[in-house]
Parts: C-alpha cells; structure tokens; sequence
C-alpha cells in the first residue's frame, strides 16, 4: 500500500478541496494561501519539532475567518495529519470554523474574532523582547477589513513608538474593507512609523523580498494585494 505525500505548494488546492461545507469560506481562504505558503516554505523559522521551543518564530493568524488555507498550509507542512482535513469542523474534530490554539498543533493565538490578532502580536513581541530573545520574529497576517477595528488603530500606533522590529504584521489587502485607511494601508503604517512595503500578494519572490528585507529599528509591514 502506497502513501500519498502532499507537501508541495502545487498540492494545496488538493488539500483545501479536502474540506467541504459553506462554512470553508472559499474566498477568505483563496486570498491568504499564497502568502500562507511563502511564509511557513520560506519565512519562518518553526517546524512541527520546534513548535514548541522558545526561540521559534511566532505566526498569529488573526484573519481567522475561513481557515481553510491556513489548514492546508499546515498539512504540508506536517503540522496536521492530511486526512484530519476530511473531519474539519465536526464535533470531535480539532479543526474548527475559527482555529483553536488548545487543540491545533502549531497554532499560536485561538482567532476569528477579528481586531485581536495585532494587539495580541505586540505583546507576544514584547514579551519576547523582555526576556532577552531577540532571535525570534513574531508574524501577524491580518484581513484589510479587520483593519477597521478600533484595536489595530492602538496597536499599530503603540508598535511603531516603541520601535518592535521583531514585529511583522501582513495585511491581505482584497478590498473588502468598509471604511478604509486615508492614503492607503501602507501609508497608515509608514506615517506610524514602520517600515511599509506593498507586493502582489500571488507572487511568492515579490512577497518572501517584501518579508525579508531589513528594516532595523521598525516593525515591518507588507501590504499583499490580492484582487481575485
């Protein structure tokens, strides 16, 4: 008997079409999988092994609506066991409509209720920074829609004045924000005072460049946009 591997990038449709339901929100999950993929593939510097070691790299999915991608990603990745997939939100099964960090190996923060995950990610950061572990990076990937919550207005502002570079927040930017930031999401961090870069959020170099350029002294934010 013959094990099928999933764990290339060109596997993940495969996976996320493992999971059926309404409640999979396809579209929530469309726009995240690309930059989900560049940085579990070639960003973050956590394993299944090393989950759980203090100086891995932290990801906080705050747009946890529709997590399907974020699932997939993981199954890849041998986080999750692929056929765990065809269970997603049963009762008895770990994978929930929101991801639930008790019961998601790999998974940092519980999400879905959206205005969260920023905050939460500067006090994971500072947290950090107080106990001396300057190694890892903490990465927030944030819905521009969510951006309209009164949380992320504090949390950026209060992340810029204290200068956390270990702070990495991505914003999926597919339009669907209410209100909107004046001048653009970009210019909203940079006038805070991090670093803000912009990058098609389908095209894996453009996103890992953005992600990975040095930006000392500021927290980073990269801006994927993503329209179809």
């Amino acid at each position: 008997m013959t094990t099928t591997t999933f764990s290339r990038y060109a596997d993940l449709p495969t996976l996320v079409g493992l999971m059926t339901g309404d409640e999979k929100h396809q579209a929530a999950a469309e726009s995240t999988l690309d930059v989900l993929w560049v940085l579990y593939d070639r960003v973050l510097d956590v394993t299944p092994e090393t989950a759980d070691a203090p100086d891995r790299d932290r990801f906080l999915l705050s747009k946890g609506h529709g997590p399907a991608a974020y699932y997939a990603v993981l199954a890849a990745k041998g986080f999750i066991d692929v056929q765990a997939l065809r269970n997603w939100g049963r009762f008895d099964s770990p994978l929930g409509h929101h991801p639930d960090r008790v019961l998601l190996p790999g998974a940092e923060i519980g999400s879905g209720s959206l205005g969260h995950g920023l905050g939460l990610g500067v006090g994971t950061a500072l947290g950090l920074r107080i106990q001396g572990r300057t190694g890892p990076r903490v990465v927030v990937l944030v819905g521009d829609a969510e951006l309209d919550e009164g949380s992320n207005h504090e949390a950026v502002a209060v992340a810029g004045r204290l200068g956390i570079d270990s702070l990495t927040v991505v914003a999926v930017d597919n339009g669907s924000a209410s209100l909107g930031w004046p001048g653009g999401i970009a210019e909203r961090f940079a006038r805070e005072g991090w670093a803000a870069r912009s990058a098609a959020g389908r095209d894996h170099t453009a996103l890992y460049e953005a992600l990975t350029g040095a930006h000392p002294g500021r927290p980073l934010a990269v801006i994927a946009q993503v329209r179809s």
